[in-house]
């Protein structure tokens, strides 16, 4: 025979103080657990998220990086025409030769600064990114020291708004529009035209080539052309894969989060036990008459686990409600592979919440099977005869 649940919830109602501080002690620790896996897991998603399926780029051989690629402009037209590169709308190889360099500018309101990407690009490069979007001013003209700025970027960094004259290279270039790329790495960078950039910074190749495949199988026929061509070094990888290959970057964080987050559910852990000891303790009588009216000492044991469950529950939900508001709010790291500032967006997802429940529910689990196990196995004698 079980013990009603509404015993239990009786008890906790009786001691709430106990309750509240127990719960509150597993709220921080649920509520520290999900901000930093949704900052991880942010950070993965625009990684992961990145490209096209039918992008691939092309950089030298032996390079893990565009920053450190380079393809010979002699390249582009061996690139240009090789089979299963799909066309752009007038009919021209969907291709974009593109130029990459690092500024380091200043955050706004600070002194420290960071490294930002500045992406050349072709006319073409646009349109290969399916995420890409003007939402203020206008895309720059080519041939001019013109640049386009992500939105999180001109909010992060000063000198970066619309209208701002920022100063790199030979000289200023002018802000003229602001753009959105979805949850995209693209969505940390300054976009600028890709000759223009490269005489700036004296750069006589470029850093890596765009191309559409026209169709899955033609991906495969295209990195096989690229790679076999003993006189290009080059190495083909879809867009897709360059990106995954980066969400080593969330580890460290990942691996932070899950570290301190054990630490302090060891600590609610304890706070939970002797919360159920102290329980356990006042009413020793109370179990020795359950156990002499008919109550067996599983029912007993699981009573008392469902309690210091129910208290976990309670500020797991209340852990999870608090780190809500982060969902969606704009930070921004260092990319390892790529030295470069990486803004994303936090992510509190329906998994995530259920992941700090389930966290929570553990908790409690491990603060109250030992109080439980003892509060079951008490002498019916020697606890009806306590004060």
């Amino acid at each position: 025979m079980a013990i009603p649940l509404k015993y239990n919830v009786r008890n906790l109602a009786v001691r709430r103080t106990t309750t509240a501080m127990t719960a509150f002690s597993i709220t921080l620790t649920v509520a520290v657990f999900v901000v930093l896996m949704a900052l991880a897991g942010g950070l993965q998603s625009s990684l992961t998220t990145t490209g096209h399926p039918l992008n691939i780029m092309i950089m030298r051989e032996g390079s893990q990086s565009e920053t450190v690629s380079f393809v010979r402009r002699d390249a582009l037209q061996v690139i240009r025409y090789l089979d299963g590169i799909a066309k752009d709308e007038k009919g021209d190889p969907w291709v974009s030769p593109e130029v990459i360099v690092l500024i380091n500018l200043l955050r706004r309101r600070q002194t420290q600064g960071s490294n930002v990407t500045i992406r050349g690009v072709s006319p073409a490069g646009p349109s290969l990114r399916p995420e890409f979007k003007m939402v203020d001013g206008r895309f720059f003209r080519p041939g001019l020291r013109e640049v386009v700025v992500s939105n999180s970027i001109s909010e992060r960094f000063q000198n970066c708004a619309l209208g701002d004259k920022l100063k790199f290279a030979k000289g200023y270039w002018s802000v003229v529009g602001l753009f959105e790329a979805g949850n995209s790495a693209y969505n940390s960078e300054i976009w600028a035209d890709v000759n223009a950039l490269g005489q700036d910074f004296d750069r006589e190749d470029y850093t890596d080539v765009f191309v559409r495949a026209s169709s899955a199988n033609a991906v495969a026929r295209i990195q096989d052309q690229v790679s076999n061509d003993r006189r290009l070094h080059l190495k083909p990888e879809t867009e897709r894969d360059y990106y995954a290959s980066q969400t080593r970057t969330a580890a460290p964080i990942k691996a932070f989060g899950i570290f301190i987050a054990v630490l302090m559910a060891v600590g609610a852990s304890f706070a939970a036990m002797n919360t159920m000891y102290a329980a356990v303790a006042r009413r020793t009588r109370e179990i020795g008459t359950l156990r002499a009216i008919g109550f067996s000492r599983g029912s007993i044991l699981l009573s008392f686990v469902m309690e210091s469950v129910c208290i976990a529950l309670l500020g797991g939900l209340i852990g999870c409600l608090l780190a809500l508001p982060i969902n969606g709010v704009t930070t921004g790291t260092t990319n390892f592979v790529t030295f470069s500032e990486l803004a994303f967006n936090f992510r509190v997802t329906p998994a995530l919440v259920l992941a700090g429940m389930i966290f929570a529910t553990v908790m409690g689990l491990l603060g109250g099977f030992f109080p439980a196990w003892r509060a079951s196995h008490e002498s019916i004698v020697t606890a009806l005869r306590s004060s």
